[in-house]
């Protein structure tokens, strides 16, 4: 009898575990994988939103998915990244929205790996906004900090009148607004959001908002981009008064406290936000995040 016979079979080589970037073949795998980890949300609505990504154009150096955890071939952990760019005051930055973090249970403790790979890109901010509860602390343990404490359910019709502004929908180019914020128009119009511009005199302010309900029953829009909250708050009744007459009288929008001028709810805690990076995001823009990509 030889040696090798004499030890008997070669034990089996033991699993690979290995973080790496999603690539366009994964896609089915992941659809399958956040449909299991994300119970409430159907295969279709997975399938729907990894499909608007595959079109997506992210910026140079970035990944155009995100990452997975790898077990020899079989996927046992994702999280997404959905990255652009978007204004902060008079320039453009890229920043990357942290989106449906999940893992297998049974490899819970490589959770953190992902995050650590994703977050690797030092030239960009990256922001969550949608955090399960038990994530947090991994989050905040990986430096990112808490930049909005709740929601405002604000009733913005009821603001005060400006009989000199009119509001009107933006559809494409329009004088008065430069081109990139036509680019961030055309992009979540063609995700679904609404496009109201305020219009007073020969000022342009653009405003986008994804339709929504508020606990699946009352129509809402959710406030996902405008230059800046302070126009928000101007221009609070004409806007309100234009989403009522679309059946929308209700708007989300982020805040840390109720916003002097807009009248409604401020609810403290229940979805907070996070980033971490050079740009501290503003409550007012949520572009190139799941909430505008997916429908969240």
């Amino acid at each position: 009898m030889s040696d090798v016979d004499r030890r008997g079979p070669a034990p089996a080589a033991a699993p690979r575990l290995r973080c790496r970037l999603i690539v366009e073949a994964d896609l089915p795998a992941v659809a399958a994988l956040l449909t299991a980890g994300f119970p409430d949300r159907t295969h279709a609505y997975w399938t729907a939103g990894l499909t608007r990504m595959a079109r997506r154009d992210s910026p140079p150096d970035l990944p155009r998915f995100g990452y997975v955890l790898d077990r020899d071939g079989d996927l046992v952990g994702v999280i997404l990244l959905i990255s652009g760019t978007t204004r902060a005051g008079d320039a453009f930055v890229t920043r990357s929205n942290l989106s449906s973090w999940y893992v297998d249970p049974a490899f819970q403790g490589y959770a953190s790996i992902l995050i650590s790979q994703a977050t690797k890109h030092k030239q960009s901010t990256y922001f969550n906004v949608s955090p399960a509860e038990h994530t947090r602390p991994i989050i905040e343990a990986q430096g990112f900090i808490r930049y909005s404490q709740g929601r405002l359910f604000a009733l913005p019709a009821f603001a005060r009148r400006r009989p000199s502004v009119r509001v009107e929908a933006v559809n494409g180019p329009r004088k008065g607004l430069d081109a990139r914020d036509v680019a961030i128009l055309e992009e979540q119009r063609h995700y679904g959001c609404l496009n109201l511009a305020a219009i007073d005199g020969e000022a342009v302010y653009p405003f986008s908002f994804r339709l929504r309900t508020v606990k699946g029953v009352v129509p809402a829009a959710q406030l996902v981009y405008c230059r800046d909250i302070a126009d928000m708050v101007r221009f609070a009744g004409p806007i309100g008064r234009a989403l009522a007459r679309r059946g929308r009288g209700v708007v989300v929008i982020d805040a840390n406290r109720p916003i002097a001028g807009i009248p409604g709810a401020f609810v403290a805690g229940g979805m907070p936000k996070y980033f971490k990076g050079p740009d501290r995001p503003r409550d007012g823009d949520l572009s190139n995040s799941e909430i505008v990509v997916f429908g969240l």
